[in-house]
């Protein structure tokens, strides 16, 4: 091939034209879209001379689709900024997110009934508090919220998926705020260092932008699973209860950082049991 007449007297092409492109293409997809040196050589080989060869075969390198598709770069996601509430130094649960965990099944006689765990995580110190309910409807889930602000304090923010009761507690919430005095009201607020709380809630169907307190129902669902598989054969709403609370206690005890946990001369890992609540 080297000795015939089309190598050594091969046919001269400009660096642009529709014909060229023609061809550069043709030559790449019979090397099966190998690199720029296999296509050069292959049009070479075939009798064409390309002016300025080598810089024709890597634009249309740079413009091929299946190339750019077998040999691109790995992406990374970029990871968006953490809110501010997760940032901002206060005490626990002053920024909290909800959620519900559930149905768990109970015995109550013969009957058998369903309840519901919400899970208050805080924002900043991961702690976590778990409540159960009996339903999912929003007066439950407004009496399950007047416990936990009862134990743990006035909050600040509370974040939450776009759930039917979260909703409808939000619109409770809004209406009574309507027919209220608010001078009134405001100054006593002010006086008690408290205030109301706004809801934040996701966007629907976007369980993903809860990954705070999804990784925490994680982790209460993997010690309730051998609290369960031990303890729960005869499962009524007592010891869920107490079931519940254990686990949130474990949970409680875990180091929020695994940095230094192995260096014999560092403190004590700092856990949210040890924060002032």
């Amino acid at each position: 091939m080297n000795g015939s007449s089309s190598f050594k007297h091969p046919i001269v092409l400009p660096n642009k034209g529709h014909i060229t492109d023609l061809i550069v293409r043709h030559f790449h997809e019979r090397c099966l879209h190998q690199g720029r040196g296999m296509t050069t050589n292959e049009i070479r080989q075939n009798g064409f001379w390309i002016i300025g060869c080598s810089g024709v075969v890597s634009s249309m390198l740079s413009k091929c689709r299946v190339c750019r598709k077998l040999r691109a770069v790995s992406q990374y996601q970029k990871m968006s900024d953490l809110p501010e509430e997760r940032l901002e130094p206060s005490p626990p649960f002053s920024y909290c997110a909800v959620d519900l965990l559930g149905p768990f099944i109970i015995k109550e006689g013969l009957k058998e009934l369903k309840r519901y765990e919400v899970l208050f995580t805080c924002m900043a110190c991961r702690a976590v508090h778990v409540e159960t309910v009996n339903s999912l409807e929003t007066d439950s889930f407004i009496n399950c919220l007047r416990r936990f602000i009862s134990l743990r304090g006035p909050i600040r923010q509370l974040r939450s998926e776009k759930g039917t009761n979260f909703v409808g507690t939000e619109n409770e919430f809004n209406q009574e705020v309507l027919n209220l005095d608010n001078d009134r009201i405001q100054k006593f607020l002010l006086e008690q260092d408290c205030d109301f709380f706004p809801f934040k809630m996701n966007v629907p169907t976007a369980s993903h932008m809860g990954g705070v307190w999804e990784r925490q129902i994680r982790s209460v669902r993997s010690v309730l699973m051998y609290l369960l598989e031990s303890h729960g054969s005869q499962l009524d709403d007592e010891s869920l209860r107490t079931f519940l609370h254990e686990a949130s206690a474990i949970i409680n005890c875990r180091p929020l950082t695994v940095e230094n946990i192995h260096d014999p001369h560092s403190t004590t890992p700092l856990t949210p049991n040890l924060l002032p609540t």
